[in-house]
């Protein structure tokens, strides 16, 4: 994991990847500082990352549309995958670079409420300290799901804008949600299509037919078996099921100083899917 780490991070800054996402970072992170603090007057500076958010939509596809899609353009993909490291330990250290290079970035940020607390008694210091810890958090899991979507495709526009759309989808989750059926028919129909689609991937990891029909015909039996034995059940799941991709709204505990553990493992958790889904297709190309 270490020399794919201190490759990528000299890579970073060989070319203008990395000046360039750390430029950018700082010129809207100072934006959002001069108007949310200085403008109007206020010690608050978890306003100004709750009004960062935004910059992910384009921070993000910048870091991570070159990791994987760049080595498969330049065809050292295959290069890549024969050498003494493993797959876990290049994607590690490919997903640990570009999380170092933010965290990073974010870390220079903290001069700008340091230079208010000279100025203020009443520094908000655990809002702001959970702030960051939700920015960070919120920041590796954008990375996790721009790392999967630089695998997927041998062009960096591609993986750029792929990237961009599926961010913005998981912030706008919300609202999504809040659009959707919350009847208990629906809901059955949104469990079939989920079950039918987890057999799907177990079938494409497996290529096991018996297995993945099984696993499919369990799970839509019991699907049917609790909706007529308590349909309440399923009132409003697809609204649970879509805010659960909504990382921003776990983002409004952090922002208050509230540390919840559920938060912290939920973002852990969403960031460790998307690596080991990178994982399973690097496994899967390499053994085609």
């Amino acid at each position: 994991m270490l020399p794919m780490f201190k490759k990528e991070m000299r890579t970073y800054f060989t070319n203008m990847t990395g000046y360039a996402f750390l430029t950018f970072m700082l010129l809207m992170m100072g934006m959002f500082f001069a108007f949310m603090n200085i403008f109007m007057g206020t010690a608050s500076f978890q306003l100004a990352l709750y009004g960062a958010n935004i910059t992910f939509f384009i921070l993000v596809p910048i870091l991570t549309m070159r990791l994987f899609a760049e080595e498969v353009r330049n065809k050292t993909d295959q290069l890549l995958f024969t050498s003494p490291l493993s797959v876990v330990q290049i994607v590690l250290g490919k997903f640990a670079a570009a999380l170092t290079l933010f965290v990073i970035g974010v870390g220079i940020t903290i001069l700008f409420p340091l230079m208010m607390s000279r100025f203020s008694v009443d520094m908000p210091v655990a809002q702001i300290a959970g702030s960051y810890i939700g920015f960070i958090l919120m920041g590796a899991c954008c990375i996790a799901v721009g790392l999967f979507i630089s695998v997927l495709t041998d062009n960096q526009i591609t993986a750029a804008v792929s990237t961009f759309a599926a961010i913005f989808v998981m912030f706008v989750m919300d609202i999504l949600a809040i659009s959707m059926p919350t009847s208990a028919t629906a809901s059955l129909i949104f469990v079939a299509v989920v079950i039918l689609a987890v057999a799907f991937i177990w079938y494409n990891a497996t290529r096991n037919v018996l297995t993945s029909v099984i696993l499919g015909a369990i799970g839509l039996g019991a699907a049917y078996g609790m909706y007529l034995f308590n349909n309440l059940f399923f009132d409003g799941i697809i609204v649970r099921a879509l805010l659960w991709f909504s990382i921003y709204a776990r983002f409004g505990h952090l922002g208050v100083g509230v540390l919840n553990l559920s938060d912290l493992v939920y973002y852990i958790s969403f960031a460790a899917l998307f690596i080991y889904l990178t994982i399973n297709v690097i496994e899967k190309r390499r053994w085609r």
